[in-house]
């Protein structure tokens, strides 16, 4: 596959999704930002928010017209000085949180709307990545795999740097090609927070951590969520025709993509390794601390936490 890493599909539309709570990193963003917010809109490192450094880390490789944002109602003000400059059409405002696999859905489905042949590829917002330039370059790999494998959905998978047991790990199985000497391999399973021996020993044997970067044709998304959460599509597609997405999330429970749609079809997926951009899941204080020391960032709120509680040093 010649120039694979360097084609970009003109159908390709992102994703970001930004309707998280982040209930758990509540009590770090409360002192960063001086109130409650969710993380995705904190300027945990640097001056701009998760989302904004999402939204630019993916700008090199889709189009802003085609670069779609999830969010929550209760979340207004907070996005609204967030995204000022998107297109109204971009924005899927789900009435309230009610997990990643409804999310999901409804972008599947205002993307349909837009364009039935689409590449569809989704991105968590409050992710930490050391080198976008190698992250850009993994996207567009698993962008022209979509269009080679339009029945599959890809995963990006991280290289793991150690037995992480609060990740989701993803076992691969059989390699089916290289892509610019990037291996492809079909997905054998979905550990989810496995227990430390067994992390040890999906990384002896070359698993990888799930990012939740998932990418793939429309129709697959559609295909996988029919065949999973079927009253889901069905009362959200209604919610679209009639403009009543209330009435929908009524009706939903809560839905995880990656437990609930994708595990149980484990064969219908792909996952390509990202070895460079040095991911990092900032789930919990730990992370982001962590994060921060590996990677020798020390933000302003850092040094005035440690100016305030000397413990710190």
């Amino acid at each position: 596959m010649p120039g694979f890493a360097n084609e970009t599909h003109r159908d390709a539309w992102a994703v970001i999704l930004a309707g998280g709570d982040g209930t758990r990193l509540q009590k770090l963003t409360s002192k960063i930002a001086g109130e409650s917010r969710p993380k995705q809109f904190c300027r945990i490192f640097g001056n701009k928010s998760l989302l904004r450094q999402t939204r630019e880390r993916l700008r090199p490789v889709f189009r802003e017209t085609q670069t779609m944002f999830v969010v929550t109602k209760t979340h207004e003000r907070f996005y609204n000085d967030e995204l000022f400059d998107a297109p109204a059409s971009t924005l899927v405002v789900q009435p309230a949180n009610r997990g990643t696999g409804v999310a999901v859905t409804a972008a599947v489905l205002r993307v349909l709307q837009h364009d039935p042949e689409a590449i569809v590829a989704f991105f968590p917002s409050d992710h930490y990545f050391a080198d976008d330039a190698g992250f850009q370059a993994t996207v567009r790999s698993a962008i022209a795999l979509a269009t080679q494998q339009p029945e599959s959905l890809i995963l990006v998978g991280a290289a793991p740097r150690w037995p992480e047991v609060e990740y989701g790990w993803i076992e691969p199985g059989r390699g089916i090609m290289s892509a610019d000497g990037i291996s492809v391999r079909r997905v054998a399973r979905f550990w989810e927070k496995p227990a430390l021996g067994i992390a040890r020993q999906l990384m002896h044997d070359g698993g990888l951590w799930n990012t939740f970067v998932t990418i793939g044709h429309s129709n697959a998304f559609l295909d996988l969520l029919m065949s999973t959460v079927p009253t889901v599509v069905s009362e959200i597609a209604a919610s679209h025709a009639c403009r009543d997405m209330d009435r929908a999330y009524r009706a939903i429970d809560l839905i995880d993509f990656s437990k609930h749609v994708l595990s149980p079809h484990a064969e219908r997926l792909l996952v390509i390794p990202d070895g460079s951009s040095g991911w990092t899941d900032l789930g919990n204080e730990n992370r982001v601390m962590g994060m921060l020391i590996e990677n020798q960032i020390e933000p302003d709120w850092l040094q005035e936490m440690r100016q305030e509680t000397p413990l710190l040093n």
